[in-house]
């Protein structure tokens, strides 16, 4: 690997990285072009002002490339030509190990309820992100996956209560999840790195 390859700065500077993400990529638009069950329903509207900000993924099931991280969040910003900026912000398998980040834009695909996008990380492929669960005071969020192979259960915090987090768990088994698969995400008790 170049010593120039340093994982701040883009994926596309390092082709190891950039030919996995590729396939990850790759391998989530297979999963789903084929689901086995009626479509993930999204919530009925995203207000994307309130939305964005920072995201501390609480509980997972991962995609190959997020295997072993930690202390990870996602942080949205809103561009003026009405695309996403998104940085997943993680820390390779102990909270100590140095912060890494990824950079991807997300478009949104729905313009009505706002609750369904796509995410590029590498042009041109893009993945699929629907909001499936979002609280009314958006504390707490879940991001699904058409295939039900990915899910994402995030809050404005590093942590979350077991209540909100069993409840969380519930209404994913409702949707067809299987929560075998879902492992919870270790964070920092604050939001300080």
């Amino acid at each position: 690997m170049p010593k120039s390859c340093d994982s701040r700065i883009s994926v596309y500077c390092c082709p190891v990285k950039s030919s996995f993400l590729l396939l990850s990529i790759l391998l989530m638009a297979a999963c789903s072009t084929a689901p086995k069950q009626s479509p993930l329903e999204t919530v009925k509207s995203v207000d994307l002002q309130r939305f964005m900000g920072s995201w501390y993924v609480i509980g997972t099931i991962p995609w190959m490339v997020e295997k072993n991280n930690v202390g990870t969040m996602d942080i949205y910003e809103l561009r003026k030509d009405g695309k996403i900026d998104v940085r997943y912000v993680f820390h390779k398998k102990s909270l100590e190990a140095p912060r890494q980040e990824w950079k991807a834009v997300a478009r949104v695909v729905n313009k009505k309820s706002k609750a369904e996008w796509a995410v590029r990380f590498i042009w041109p492929f893009e993945a699929p992100y629907l909001v499936i669960g979002l609280s009314d005071d958006y504390r707490q969020c879940v991001i699904g996956h058409p295939s039900r192979d990915l899910v994402w259960i995030m809050s404005r915090k590093p942590t979350m209560s077991d209540t909100d987090y069993n409840n969380t768990i519930r209404d994913l088994v409702e949707k067809g999840y299987d929560p075998k698969r879902i492992l919870r995400v270790p964070q920092k008790s604050s939001a300080s790195d």
